[in-house]
């Protein structure tokens, strides 16, 4: 699993969680009515910032790589950084300035968006 897929899942994962148990749920009264489960679009801002609530902790994760990546508990270094960016297709300068760690957080939530989630438009820019 690549660290793009590490950041949606502890992003999406109460919501991913709760569509399976509703397939299951379905799955088991399929025989009375058929029900359709749908993955509902998952609110980024709203899940990142109960996750800031929880930590207590000072991070900026609304515009900082690595303060998003300290929030999910994950490895920030510059070579998780480096592994993110080649991921995501970034073909910028990998020096871990302001302008790379800018720019792949603007692609994660891209990325994030792309794959359901509802993220603020000013994160996307």
């Amino acid at each position: 699993m690549g660290i793009f897929s590490s950041i949606k899942n502890a992003i999406f994962g109460q919501s991913n969680d709760a569509a399976s148990a509703g397939a299951a749920i379905g799955a088991s009264v399929a025989a009375a009515a058929p029900v359709t489960v749908a993955a509902a679009p998952v609110d980024v801002e709203a899940v990142l910032n109960a996750k800031l609530a929880a930590k207590g902790a000072d991070l900026n994760w609304q515009t900082s790589i690595v303060d998003l990546m300290k929030l999910l508990d994950m490895d920030s270094s510059l070579t998780s950084r480096k592994e993110l960016a080649a991921e995501l297709g970034y073909d910028g300068p990998l020096d871990g300035s302001a302008d790379m760690n800018i720019r792949l957080h603007r692609a994660v939530m891209k990325a994030l968006s792309v794959n359901g989630g509802v993220v603020p438009a000013a994160m996307l820019d």
